[in-house]
This record gives structure tokens, C-alpha cells and sequence, in this order.
């Protein structure tokens, strides 16, 4: 309980974590919106602008030759004095003054023309870098939404994986102690018991024998032969199920088909083996491990999916080793968690050290498949 409540408290801190950044992302985003558009508005107005002073500045020089033959006029006017009327002298006096003023307000408006259009240049240099700045916090800010929705999800995962291989190798030091229990109750139970029952026996037969009843004596020895035979099977299988001599002997594909067709008799179930590719002896560590994989696989689809066709399929390439173990059980739900799943953890931790891929089928009241995947090397 408190393994899934530090899990979800995990799982919690990141999603928290993943909206605070993703809402900074938001807010930048609407600041780099905000500033292209301000940028956008003060291109066009800066364009106005420069117009404007460049219209200014024609009218300027215009308006300074107006001037200046207002001057020469008024200069002339006033050398020559007595030759004008005074309407005439207050018509040159005006107009020059009207001229000047005119120059002089239109030189401010430049001015202040010319300020405004550094301005905006200056703000549009701003605004660039500052749209400049963000794109690039938004692709920051980006790189760190993909870690903390990938990366940092993979790190949680493998915590997770961490605390179940844990568990895992605790269960393996129970699974073994489990076996051996196991090993030690059918020795007793089997070849010890009959060991002993045969020692009864064989004192019978040396009484009888004593007797004189040879033909009782014949009965009894033939009981007993009967006992060693059944002790030697029960001996065989124990040391079957350790490890199949045949393994090393004859190879994988023999001791599957050997196995299968035990396991068949055995439990009931109809278990089919095909095979592809060509039939060859390969490295005893694949060897070994696809026969505990098989073992597995077809123990778990008898113990849980309660199957009644398993299928399992080899195919043996130039380089590479393909599994393929099928039933027709009840399946599972992939997305839930099975507290007791070890026997798949197990499974992965094999095909992972031969460097393969180990794919899990399934579907609730469909059966499953697993499919196994590893390169020779």
C-alpha cells in the first residue's frame, strides 16, 4: 500500500510540474504573440514615418529657397526704400515673416519626425531580440515538457523496475527454499518411502524364503522389482524437472518435444510444438533459457489462463531465436498490475540478458501470446 501511494504521490509531483511549465510556456508564448504583433504595428508605422520625414525634408527645401528669395527681396526692399509703397514694403516684411515661421515649424516637425523614426527603430531592435529571446526559452522550456513527460517518466519507471526486481530477487530466495521444500517432500514422500517399503519387503522375501515357499518368495521379489522400477521413474522425474539430462545430450528441440508430450499426458491439456527452421544445436545458454522460457509460459497458461490448447512455436534462424507460446485462456488486462507477476518478470529478465525483445498479447477472454525475441550471437 504504501509502495502504490509513493507511486501516485510521484506521479502527482510531475503532473504539478508539467502544468507549472506548461503554463509558463503558455504565458511566453502570449508575450512572443504580443510582441510580434507590436512588432508587426511598429514596422508599418516606422515605414509612415520615414515618409513622412522624408516628405518633410522636400518640403523643407523647398520652403528654404521660398525663403531665401523672400530674403533677396526684402534685402532689395530695404537698399531701395523710397522706390516701394509702404504696401508694398509691409507686403515683403509679412510675407518673409510668414515664410520663416513656416520653415521654422516645419524644421520641428521634422525634428520631431526624425526622433520618433529612431525611436521606433530602437524599439523594433528591442522587440526583436525580445521575440528573439522567448522563441528561444519556448524551445528550452519545450526540451524540458519532453523530459519531464519521457525522461523523467522513464526515471520513475525505472524506480519502479528497481523496486520490482527487488521484489523479485526476494521472491527468488523464496521460490528456492520453496523448492527445496518441494524436492525434499517428494523425496520423502516418494523414493524414501519406497526405499523403506522395499527393505520391509526384501526381510518378507528372506523369511519366506527361509520357509521354504519358494513360489510366495518368486511373488514378492517381483513386487519389489516393480517398487525399484517406480522409484528409479520417481528419481528420474525429480532430477527431470532440475534440470533434463536430454539438454545436454540431445538438445532444446528434443527435450521440448519430450517435455510437451509429458506435460500432455500428465495434466490433460493439449499442448502443440511446431518448429521452423532448421533443427540444430545452439549456445547452452539459449538452449537453456528457451527451455525455462517454454517451461514458464506453458506453466502459466495452465495455472492462470486455465487453457485448453497451448501452442508453442520455434523458429531457429541463421542468427537469430523466435518463441511463440499461444492459449486459448481467459488473457488478462496488460494496463492493471499484477501484485503477483513474477513468473513474466522473471521471463523478461532472461530474454533482456540474451539482449532480446519479449512481447505480452493478451486481452481479457482472448487468450494470450507471448512472443520472444533473441538475436545468436
Amino acid at each position: 500500500m504504501a509502495h502504490k501511494l509513493t507511486e501516485r504521490a510521484l506521479d502527482d509531483v510531475i503532473d504539478e510540474m508539467i502544468d507549472v511549465v506548461e503554463n509558463s510556456k503558455d504565458e511566453i508564448f502570449h508575450i512572443s504573440e504580443e510582441a510580434r504583433k507590436e512588432h508587426e504595428q511598429l514596422v508599418e508605422e516606422l515605414k509612415e514615418t520615414r515618409k513622412q520625414v522624408i516628405q518633410h525634408i522636400d518640403n523643407g527645401d523647398k520652403l528654404q529657397q521660398k525663403v531665401r528669395y523672400s530674403r533677396q527681396r526684402l534685402a532689395e526692399v530695404s537698399k531701395y526704400f523710397d522706390r516701394y509703397s509702404e504696401v508694398e514694403i509691409r507686403e515683403v516684411y509679412e510675407n518673409t515673416h510668414e515664410l520663416q515661421t513656416k520653415l521654422a515649424m516645419l524644421q520641428q516637425e521634422e525634428k520631431t519626425l526624425r526622433d520618433k523614426r529612431d525611436y521606433l527603430e530602437r524599439r523594433l531592435v528591442t522587440l526583436s531580440q525580445t521575440i528573439e529571446r522567448a522563441e528561444g526559452l519556448a524551445g528550452k522550456i519545450s526540451v524540458i515538457l519532453t523530459y519531464l513527460h519521457d525522461d523523467f517518466r522513464q526515471v520513475n519507471e525505472m524506480i519502479e523496475s528497481a523496486k520490482e526486481k527487488q521484489e523479485f530477487g526476494l521472491k527468488i530466495i523464496e521460490a528456492q527454499e520453496e523448492e527445496r521444500r518441494k524436492i525434499s517432500r517428494e523425496i520423502h514422500d516418494g523414493p524414501a518411502q519406497m526405499l523403506a517399503n522395499i527393505l520391509l519387503r526384501s526381510e518378507l522375501v528372506d523369511k519366506i524364503f527361509r520357509n521354504g515357499d519358494m513360489e510366495q518368495a518368486m511373488e514378492e521379489i517381483k513386487s519389489v522389482r516393480d517398487m525399484v522400477r517406480t522409484s528409479l521413474y520417481e528419481v528420474r522425474r525429480i532430477i527431470y524437472d532440475l534440470r533434463p539430462m536430454a539438454l545436454d545430450d540431445l538438445g532444446l528441440i528434443p527435450t521440448i518435444r519430450k517435455y510437451i508430450a509429458t506435460l500432455s499426458d500428465y495434466s490433460g491439456t493439449e499442448v502443440e510444438f511446431s518448429l521452423s527452421g532448421e533443427e540444430r544445436r545452439v549456445s547452452q545458454k539459449y538452449e537453456i533459457a528457451f527451455f525455462r522460457l517454454v517451461q514458464e509460459s506453458i506453466q502459466n497458461a495452465l495455472k492462470h489462463a486455465e487453457a485448453s490448447l497451448i501452442q508453442v512455436k520455434l523458429e531457429i534462424g541463421s542468427d537469430y531465436l523466435n518463441m511463440s507460446v499461444k492459449d486459448n485462456g481467459k488473457g488478462f488486462d496488460p494496463s492493471m498490475k499484477r501484485d503477483k507477476s513474477f513468473g513474466l518478470i522473471g521471463m523478461r529478465e532472461r530474454v533482456e540478458m540474451l539482449d532480446g525483445d519479449m512481447e505480452i498479447d493478451t486481452e481479457l477472454g482472448k487468450g494470450t501470446r507471448v512472443l520472444i525475441r533473441v538475436p545468436l550471437s
